[in-house]
């Protein structure tokens, strides 16, 4: 398995110590307040629920999603849909496409997402993550869906994967995803802050989400993440409270680092910068009981997620602080 962030039972047997500032996801850390669900939920099997469907639907402002268990599910069953394929992923970026893709027959590569628009035609398959995990790179509507229909036009496929795509609604091209050719793959965990729902979307072309449905199986969504979803979906007070919140906390972490001496990029939900020395950087936050991720590949460098309080942010200030005077 791939590393991720999260990870901190690894860190607690590693470096000994249970009062962790977790920056390593990514993750709201003030996710939505899960209501209790029915008894119902519990105890009849989880058929699909058109109340859920239709909010989900108008909160993408997709025209039909088929719901899946957390995007990871449709990201590792997709490839399978295809026959043998050249594949363009781009990089660096959410490390499970390329891997995935690489397992099925397909002849795979990594694109830069300066060469993505040279990719396309020479591509069966390209795979974007929009805004892109861990840099924060995006690219306009309109030129994904140029190169969607481009590669329709050979029986191809755009992938777009939005997981971080609600702080940045007018990014999205899930509301064209009926468009043949194009795939969207949504997230409730990042935004919403419910990754343990293990609940996600795909927007696609009616024969693909067919194809995607028999091949996941039924009950792929439990009842009670469908009704902690529809209430969330559908709570557009707590939305717009939660973009407000997490657009002044992204620029605080944003400004945070620079008078630190880091120039980041990112989202309201994450902030990474190449760093020159990462695994230095990891251990000393480490030191001081913060969590972030470290990459050491093509995304050579450190990501944050944002903290949970102000005792949280006190730390990693100190923690900041202290990296800068070295």
């Amino acid at each position: 398995m791939l590393e991720h962030g999260g990870n901190l039972r690894d860190a607690a047997r590693h470096y000994g110590r249970n009062d962790w500032v977790d920056l390593s996801t990514g993750i709201n850390p003030h996710g939505y307040p899960a209501p209790a669900p029915s008894s119902a939920a519990w105890h009849r099997l989880p058929e699909p629920d058109p109340e859920f469907l239709a909010a989900a639907c108008a909160y993408y402002g997709a025209p039909q999603l088929l719901p899946v268990a957390g995007t990871q599910a449709a990201i590792q069953a997709l490839p399978r849909l295809r026959p043998p394929s050249r594949v363009a992923v781009s990089a660096p970026s959410y490390a499970e496409h390329a891997f995935h893709w690489n397992l099925h027959g397909h002849t795979r590569r990594l694109a830069p997402y300066a060469e993505l628009d040279a990719a396309v035609d020479g591509s069966d398959v390209v795979v974007v993550v929009n805004p892109n995990n861990p840099t924060g790179e995006t690219i306009v509507p309109e030129r994904l869906l140029a190169w969607a229909a481009r590669l329709h036009a050979r029986g191809g496929w755009l992938v777009v994967d939005e997981a971080f795509g609600d702080t940045s609604p007018a990014l999205s091209v899930a509301p064209h995803a009926a468009q043949p050719g194009l795939i969207v793959l949504r997230s409730i965990g990042k935004f919403f802050g419910l990754a343990g729902l293990r609940l996600g979307f795909v927007a696609a072309h009616e024969r693909v989400l067919a194809d995607l449905a028999d091949l996941l199986g039924p009950w792929a969504v439990s009842g009670p993440a469908q009704e902690i979803a529809l209430q969330a979906l559908a709570d557009t007070g707590w939305q717009r409270n939660t973009q407000a919140r997490l657009a002044q906390s992204g620029q605080r972490m944003e400004r945070l680092l620079r008078e630190h001496g880091i120039a980041s990029a990112g989202t309201p939900l994450f902030r990474w910068w190449p760093e020159t020395r990462p695994e230095a950087f990891h251990e000393h936050m480490a030191a001081h009981g913060i969590w972030c991720r470290l990459f050491r590949d093509a995304a050579r460098g450190i990501r944050v997620g944002l903290p949970a309080g102000e005792d949280e942010w006190q730390r990693l200030e100190q923690a900041l602080h202290e990296w800068s005077k070295q």
